[in-house]
């Protein structure tokens, strides 16, 4: 039986290319949106992967979501937490609605995805759990404290279960992506692109389909001894 596969902001952008990679992996894949229908459908009807809407940052949202996943998939094996948020500003600039917002949906978005599943992992002696964090995350970034708060607690999260996960047969990594030519990175003036590739070693932008291709490894049995990793996929643009 194919195992059953959740990602969060899974219709758009880095994250359609994970519910694309491990649809074609074999998984079952449910792909969990916030708010863009017409884009969640169109993805439907192109790839075959149903779509689920709620907003991750509601804990009882997250729980009835995945609850309606469970029921017309099976029990969810593999979690990959990839929604993601930026409200950008210089840090004395900043409004506490911000920082809460981009908190409430990358950091505690994550709790609100992982702990419902978690339970059942541990019962089935099974689970993968992988979060999409960031480089900036691991270097930070000018006007994005919020932002590289959460990415980096992020990586304090999959530390943390690994540890606690492992004895179930459950683990917990991240993977950090550089700059990735997603449909955000592409519609920034081409001129601030450009300085953006100038800092990357590898002199380009990421895929999606490369940082697909990490999380589909995570997800497998090859990476069962894999676990409280950081995979930076970043072009060597830095190294932690």
């Amino acid at each position: 039986m194919s195992r059953v596969a959740l990602v969060t902001g899974g219709s758009r952008g880095i994250g359609a290319a994970i519910s694309t990679a491990l649809k074609n992996a074999g998984y079952k894949v449910a792909a969990n949106y916030a708010g863009n229908d017409e884009a969640a459908s169109a993805f439907t009807k192109e790839t075959g992967i149903p779509t689920y809407k709620w907003n991750v940052a509601d804990y009882e949202a997250s729980k009835a979501g995945i609850a309606k996943v469970e029921a017309d998939l099976g029990p969810i094996d593999v979690v990959v937490a990839n929604a993601g948020i930026t409200r950008d500003a210089p840090f004395h600039k900043m409004s506490p609605e911000q920082w809460q917002q981009v908190i409430d949906t990358n950091l505690t978005g994550v709790f609100n995805t992982v702990h419902p599943v978690w339970p059942g992992m541990r019962e089935r002696k099974f689970g993968r759990v992988i979060v999409i964090s960031s480089v900036n995350g691991q270097k930070g970034q000018f006007a994005q404290v919020n932002y590289a708060a959460t990415k980096a607690g992020d990586i304090g999260i999959v530390r943390s279960l690994a540890q606690e996960g492992a004895r179930a047969g459950i683990t917990a990594n991240a993977v950090c992506p550089g700059y990735i030519a997603t449909e955000m990175v592409m519609a920034v003036p081409e001129k601030v692109r450009e300085s953006i590739i100038a800092q990357i070693p590898a002199g380009r932008l990421g895929e999606p389909e490369e940082i697909a291709r990490c999380v589909a490894f995570l997800a497998s049995d090859d990476a069962q001894f894999i676990n409280g990793s950081t995979i930076s996929a970043n072009g060597a643009q830095f190294f932690s």
